[in-house]
């Protein structure tokens, strides 16, 4: 893929994690048969898994490092937030954050079976879904992360989720469709566009 240039390790590391967080676990039981699809998956409550391609290509960017603290914004099913715990590693610590209650049940769900049958055994250190506080985007009293995630379709870029970014922080979003890469220096941010168009849902408040 043209665009943003990722290093070789990176993309092997990212695979590897998303083959220990296997899609199925994050799904309906009554759509898993589709978890081997390169597309977008129903899961309830107006929402979806995302297109594993989109995935993949969003944690390249977002280069996680061993024992970084993750914020996953717009955690949906989990999916997300247990991929990063494996790219993250034992001394990492992973949050997801999700406006919607019946999808944090779900994501809670779906990550306690994943840790029993998978996360566990891949050395990824235990992540947390929280329910989203109405008002506020992402978890500002517990900044800073050194890496966000996030999900959902921003119309410019969230200056509230930027500031939550430590020294040397970088977040990935889509913005107006296009996949934006966010890094932290000092009171600088760089910000850089990839190649293509992606649609998610809004990103609330």
């Amino acid at each position: 893929m043209a665009g943003i240039h990722v290093a070789p390790e990176t993309v092997a590391r990212v695979r590897a994690a998303m083959h220990a967080a296997s899609r199925p676990l994050f799904l309906p039981r009554e759509v898993r048969h589709l978890a081997g699809a390169d597309r977008p998956v129903m899961i309830g409550w107006d929402a979806t898994n995302s297109q594993p391609s989109t995935v993949e290509r969003m944690l390249q960017l977002l280069k996680v490092h061993d024992g970084a603290r993750v914020l996953d914004v717009g955690s949906g099913s989990g999916w997300t937030t247990a991929i990063l715990a494996v790219l993250a590693g034992p001394e990492g610590t992973v949050i997801g954050v999700e406006i919607v209650p019946e999808l944090v049940r779900f994501g809670r769900e779906r990550l306690a079976e994943a840790w029993s049958v998978a996360l566990a055994d891949a050395g990824a250190p235990r992540p947390e879904i929280r329910q989203a506080t109405a008002g506020a985007r992402g978890l500002p009293d517990e900044a800073p992360f050194d890496r966000i995630l996030v999900s959902a379709a921003a119309t410019s870029l969230p200056s509230e989720l930027a500031a939550q970014l430590a020294e040397g922080g970088r977040m990935v979003v889509p913005v107006a469709g296009v996949m934006t890469v966010v890094d932290r220096r000092g009171e600088n941010l760089r910000v850089r566009r990839d190649d293509g168009l992606y649609s998610f849902v809004p990103l609330q408040e």
